[in-house]
């Protein structure tokens, strides 16, 4: 049975005035006023933890392909919080992010019928029905990462705030570059939910400053060699261009790897989303500027709670925002910088 839904908004996201510095964890004062910038960690919701599960229930995690280090430490801290529960987490993922390799593994999980289902969805129209179907079925969702058109049928979405961590990318390029000028997007793939935010998010600040112009999005459909080839190509279009916004994980490493071989490293600023082993070291050499750490480990953990709760006949919120990390070579063997990083494994 659906539990009611508290609502719980997103707030806006503001980079620290220091961009070497992380974002703070301390809580929200109920004083502070509406308009003051807040930290993503600030404003980081999570769900209270149950003491222990009310049954042992049987939970999948679909995520959105295996072997990326984001999606690895979502499922260990999964994982882990399922074990403290006292319920159990089978983690699948297609081998490349596809919708078109998702829906069969998500049929196949609907038809095995588990207690609840952790869903990435890999795109917002095509997984869908699919979705609403395992509702139907009986089975509680969350949706962890990215969302569907109507996610209305989800005791849950927990996520990074996407279009805050776009501007917060911007702002990172900003400081390393403040005397302007032409900075791009390298995506993931049209009609993903969480990358087509963070691009909206850079572009809207993009816009507020006059002194940069925007020269378009291009998508990598997730392969760091498509991203290498594209930027290269760019380069050659537009050589004076001086920051580069990468979207995901493997947006990253072939941006690296493609502004390296144009022999324009550190002329071309790069700001990247996600902190794997590769993203730091190239944060480390010099090639990529600051990453972007999201926390993919809290979203794991609040998905398990969020429907954990809901077979417990729990409230949990309807929205959950975890928090960025800003990381830069002064603090990437600091203790924040460890912290943020990704796992590799369990």
């Amino acid at each position: 049975m659906k539990t009611h839904k508290i609502a719980v908004s997103f707030v806006a996201i503001a980079l620290a005035t220091s961009l070497a510095a992380c974002t703070s964890s301390k809580p929200v004062a109920s004083e502070e006023k509406e308009d003051q910038p807040k930290t993503s960690a600030e404003t980081a919701v999570e769900i209270a933890a149950p003491d222990r599960a009310g049954s042992e229930y049987d939970i999948s995690l679909l995520i959105g392909v295996v072997g990326d280090p984001f999606f690895i430490t979502m499922g260990c801290q999964a994982q882990e919080e399922a074990e403290r529960l006292g319920v159990t987490v089978d983690v699948q993922g297609p081998q490349k992010y596809d919708p078109t390799l998702q829906r069969p593994i998500l049929d196949s999980i609907i038809a095995s019928k588990p207690d609840a289902l952790l869903m990435v969805p890999t795109d917002a129209q095509a997984l869908q029905q699919p979705l609403e179907m395992a509702v139907a079925s009986g089975i509680e969702v969350a949706l962890l990462d990215t969302t569907t058109s109507d996610p209305s049928f989800a005791v849950s979405e927990i996520s990074t705030d996407n279009e805050a961590a776009g501007a917060a990318a911007f702002d990172a390029i900003k400081q390393l570059h403040p005397e302007g000028g032409k900075v791009m997007v390298m995506g993931l793939e049209a009609g993903v939910s969480a990358t087509d935010a963070r691009t909206k998010g850079f572009e809207d600040a993009v816009a507020s400053d006059p002194s940069f112009t925007y020269v378009g999005v291009e998508y990598s459909r997730n392969d760091p060699a498509t991203a290498a080839s594209i930027i290269g190509a760019r380069l050659q279009k537009d050589p004076d261009l001086v920051g580069v916004f990468a979207a995901n994980i493997f947006a990253a490493e072939g941006t690296a790897t493609g502004v390296k071989q144009a022999g324009k490293s550190g002329e071309v600023q790069i700001v990247a989303v996600d902190a794997g082993e590769n993203q730091l070291a190239a944060l480390r050499e010099g090639t990529v500027q600051a990453l972007i750490a999201q926390d993919p480990g809290a979203i794991g953990i609040n998905g398990v709670r969020a429907v954990v709760s809901a077979l417990d006949g729990v409230d949990v919120p309807n929205k959950v925002a975890t928090k960025i990390t800003v990381i830069t070579r002064d603090n990437v063997d600091a203790e924040e910088g460890r912290a943020a990083a990704y796992k590799t494994g369990c």
